[in-house]
């Protein structure tokens, strides 16, 4: 049995390769999960899975998990939590490439809660720049969306037909914006749906502007340096957010002389071809 799972600061979904069945828990980034939390989702997988004993190989695609300490830190839960030692555990942005490149190379990026990006050539990761996280990163994605949203209606230039419609979509008050964004857990998810609104409200010319603001300082931050060193014009782009902006996505491709050959909202069933594909541990 091979155990598949694609982890997201939102959700994580998990996937018997062989019987395609899978299940989906709350996201689990080691930056802001706890180990309480891995370990309750990894009891939900082994009774929907049926686990009973330990003859399976884990591969665990996860966001956060490209820092070392924090990938021997999941490593080790995974293998607590099932028993197994062939555990794999590897970055929700190698899960993407292998996702909708397969052996192909090109541009792969991620555009979900979070957004991220590098060269794939078709068997690794060749150059990726630095990630900076949710605060100083992110450009293009859901929670950087929903906080420049956020920011606007806050201040009062959101234009005034939206504001309206803002209040009835977040009736919050000031105060509980603020304890949402900087003292309750997971500040990125609740700025993420925020974004909501900007798709909902897509064909008015602020959300569509906003939303394009973003995935150009995505392409300047990310992109562009990629392309630079690999000579690739091929992106292939992962993420549910992604998947719901497709036609502004493909604004800014034609613009930068890019084309867009995949968009997938939910990487898991490009990696169960993958692994199909490919021998495992």
């Amino acid at each position: 049995m091979t155990i598949i799972a694609d982890s997201g600061s939102t959700k994580t979904t998990w996937m018997e390769v062989e019987s395609g069945n899978k299940i989906v828990t709350e996201g689990l980034n080691p930056y802001f999960s706890t180990d309480e939390a891995f370990l309750a989702a990894c009891t939900t997988v082994r009774q929907q899975f049926s686990i009973l004993n330990s003859q399976f190989s884990f591969f665990f695609y996860g966001a956060g998990c490209g820092n070392t300490k924090q990938q021997k830190r999941v490593t080790a839960l995974i293998t607590k939590a099932f028993g197994s030692n062939n555990v794999s555990v590897e970055t929700d942005m190698l899960g993407a490439c292998r996702a909708v490149s397969g052996d192909e190379a090109s541009l792969v990026g991620i555009l979900g809660t979070g957004s991220n990006a590098c060269y794939y050539n078709g068997q690794k990761i060749e150059y990726q720049p630095l990630s900076t996280g949710y605060i100083l990163g992110d450009h293009g994605s859901a929670n950087h969306i929903g906080r420049r949203l956020l920011q606007d209606y806050l201040s009062g230039s959101m234009p005034n037909n939206l504001i309206e419609k803002f209040q009835k979509a977040y009736p919050m008050t000031y105060p509980e914006f603020m304890d949402a964004v900087y003292h309750q857990p997971n500040p990125n998810r609740f700025l993420a749906s925020l974004a909501r609104f900007a798709v909902e409200n897509i064909n008015d010319d602020y959300c569509s502007s906003e939303i394009l603001i973003n995935l150009y300082e995505w392409y300047n931050y990310q992109i562009d340096s990629l392309r630079k060193v690999s000579h690739c014009d091929v992106l292939n782009v992962v993420g549910g957010f992604a998947a719901q902006i497709r036609h502004l996505l493909d604004i800014v491709a034609k613009d930068k002389g890019l084309t867009i050959k995949n968009v997938a909202a939910d990487p898991i069933d490009g990696l169960r071809e993958y692994h199909l594909k490919h021998i495992t541990l």
